[in-house]
């Protein structure tokens, strides 16, 4: 078995973290200049002491996809964003168990026919 080398590992954490910190702050910052600070869902209205609590949200859900004039962001507030991320997840489930629903087998097809000798007679 090969050992772990937690240094490595350390520094890449630390590189995937500055770098997810470093797009963030670039399209937050833009879309907080872009857009007023409203929540696009609940329109609570935000100011300069709870604006950490207003987010940008990826309406394609890609957060790679950042195109400078922010059409594909939208501000929500925390609540508002994960409400959104949940109904998006519940979305996903409901398709697969629509799929589950399907049924094909039936256990009790040739019930009749094999009751049929054992049921008594009158």
């Amino acid at each position: 078995m090969k050992k772990i080398d937690n240094n490595k590992l350390d520094k890449l954490v630390v590189a995937a973290r500055a770098s997810y910190a470093s797009r963030e702050d670039g399209y937050r910052q833009r879309a907080l200049k872009l857009y007023p600070w409203i929540c696009g869902r609940c329109i609570r209205e935000f100011t300069r002491e709870n604006i950490q609590e207003l987010t940008v949200h990826h309406r394609d859900h890609n957060h790679d996809n950042n195109p400078a004039d922010g059409s594909n962001w939208e501000l929500l507030c925390i609540y508002c964003h994960d409400n959104e991320h949940q109904r998006l997840t519940e979305q996903s489930t409901s398709n697969i168990r629509d799929q589950d629903e399907v049924v094909t087998h039936n256990p009790f097809a040739d019930l009749a026919s094999i009751l049929k000798d054992k049921l008594p007679k009158d």
